[in-house]
């Protein structure tokens, strides 16, 4: 089993510290598989950006590291929408294959596992599914995985570390209109989160309490200067 060596309190951290200092941490976490990380959080937070500016921290500690998304495991347009474009609970329900994160990644890596793994199943975009290669894990590899809703019940006891990014759903809001925001399409956008992507996070909240059972708390609403706790 594995086990968190460090315990963190609250640490308050520029941005290159605190990818030191949780570098360190998975490094020193050991087992007898690949160690499975998940980083959670809502819509925008910065768990894709904090994933791969941690995984070169990571390899420079010489760990073969798995980088992973929850996109790459979307199910076909017609099951997420199936309830409407704008329903929450769609959103939250049907978004994602979870059968696919179980049985072509998180299992193969996990006790007993073949580490033999795929990271990716689906392109939501051309909404076809990928004919990805399949890999073999180093034992004492990293999976790096970030993504919404990882912290559900169908995942959870899959994980050996876990990471949720906070921040608030105004910042949430923000980020993701500047992210996707298109000419003439800014309204559209606040619209969307407002009733889809928001809504369907607090349905997460409700159900599943990931704040309360990940491992590690990172505030981001100012990535350059993180608070760490657990």
């Amino acid at each position: 089993m594995f086990k968190i060596s460090t315990l963190i309190q609250v640490v308050l951290l520029n941005r290159r510290q605190l990818l030191s200092h949780l570098a360190d941490l998975i490094c020193a976490t050991g087992g007898d598989h690949p160690l499975r990380v998940a980083v959670d959080g809502i819509d925008a937070a910065g768990k894709s950006t904090l994933a791969a500016e941690l995984s070169g921290v990571i390899q420079a500690h010489r760990r073969p590291v798995i980088t992973a998304s929850i996109d790459g495991f979307h199910n076909p347009r017609a099951i997420r929408y199936r309830r409407g474009h704008d329903s929450p609970e769609g959103y939250y329900f049907d978004s994602f294959d979870y059968q696919a994160v179980l049985g072509q990644l998180l299992i193969p890596l996990g006790p007993g596992g073949d580490r033999r793994y795929r990271t990716a199943v689906y392109d939501y975009r051309t909404d076809k599914p990928l004919s990805t290669p399949q890999f073999i894990a180093p034992e004492n590899a990293i999976l790096l995985m970030d993504g919404i809703f990882l912290l559900r019940e169908q995942l959870l006891e899959h994980w050996d570390l876990k990471i949720f990014v906070d921040i608030s759903f105004s910042t949430s809001l923000e980020r993701g209109v500047a992210r996707d925001r298109r000419p003439n399409n800014e309204e559209a956008i606040r619209q969307r989160y407002k009733q889809r992507y928001i809504p369907g996070q607090e349905i997460y909240f409700k159900r599943c309490a990931p704040m309360e059972k990940a491992d590690l708390i990172i505030q981001n609403d100012d990535p350059n200067n993180p608070d760490l706790k657990s």
